[in-house]
Parts: structure tokens; sequence; C-alpha cells
């Protein structure tokens, strides 16, 4: 008997120290690219290959041009709304003004992510929840999460129609 509490004390000491090995930077949702392979999210899709209505009228290839298969979303997205890409202005700073107009903060990011630092360090949740890996993302963070239906019954009440909102689930 006095041989199953020894080793339950040492388990304990064991998850104890292995949790400290812990690092300066709390990673809540353990997200790390485990070798050295391609960024998925860095691969740009290109358009789908056409046939051209002439071989003789192509344009003379130029070496760091651009390509007819390279993506133009500015162009692509004026085109899907019914306008014209070549008749477009360039973009103007109404929108940046408007959304400015109460000031910014000129270090908001780096703000931000030291704040969002000091809040994963007083929030890393459960000492084998740590040792063990597992996500510690949403009990983090869970007092600064939107009840998404309450939110959608808040507007509704108001009168404001809300046709894309998802069913609750049972």
């Amino acid at each position: 008997m006095r041989n199953v509490g020894s080793f339950g004390v040492l388990c304990f000491c064991a998850a104890i120290g292995l949790s400290a090995c812990s690092s300066d930077n709390p990673q809540l949702m353990n997200l790390q690219n485990p070798g050295n392979g391609p960024e998925e999210f860095g691969v740009l899709p290109t358009k789908p290959l056409e046939t051209p209505p002439s071989y003789t009228s192509l344009p003379t290839p130029t070496p760091g041009g651009t390509n007819r298969v390279d993506p133009t979303p500015r162009a692509d997205a004026i085109a899907a709304l019914g306008g014209n890409a070549a008749r477009a202005r360039p973009a103007t700073g109404d929108l940046v003004n408007y959304t400015t107009r109460f000031g910014t903060t000129s270090n908001i990011r780096g703000q931000l992510a030291a704040e969002d630092l000091e809040w994963r360090k007083k929030n890393q949740g459960r000492v084998l929840y740590r040792a063990f890996g597992v996500p510690q993302y949403f009990e983090a963070y869970e007092k600064m999460s939107l009840d998404q239906y309450q939110e959608l019954q808040r507007w509704r009440r108001r009168g404001i129609d809300t046709p894309a909102a998802p069913p609750k689930p049972n």
C-alpha cells in the first residue's frame, strides 16, 4: 500500500516538473508547423488555362512580367460586381479617413500582442492539460466570447432582418 502512494506522489511530481518546462510564450492552440514544408496559405490559386483565339496574336513573353493566369483579385471583384476594371479609379482614402475619424493608436499591433501575451500567461490552464498538449484557447478566451444566438435575438428584437443566420443546434 505504501508503494502505491509513493508511486502516485512520484507521478504527480513528474507532471509538475514537465509542466514547468513550458516556454515564456504560451501557445494556447498548439499550432506549430512540424516540418519545413510549404505554407499552404501562401499559395495563390491561378486562373484556369484557356486557349487564345489566335496563337499568332499572343504578346511577346516578358521575363518577370505578368502572366495571363496570374490572380488579379481587384479586377476580378470589379468584374464580378458588373464593373469595368479598365475604367476603375484608384482607391481613395475616404474609407480610411472615415474609420480613423476618432484617432488611431500608432503601435496597435504591438500593444495588442503584449496584452494578449499577458492574458495567455495569466490563463495558461490546468497543469495536466499543458503537460499533454491539450489546447487551452477556448477556455482562456471564454469570458471574451460572444454568444451568437443571444446577439441574433437582440438584433431581431430591434426589427433587423438576419436572413443568413444559421439555426441554433439542438
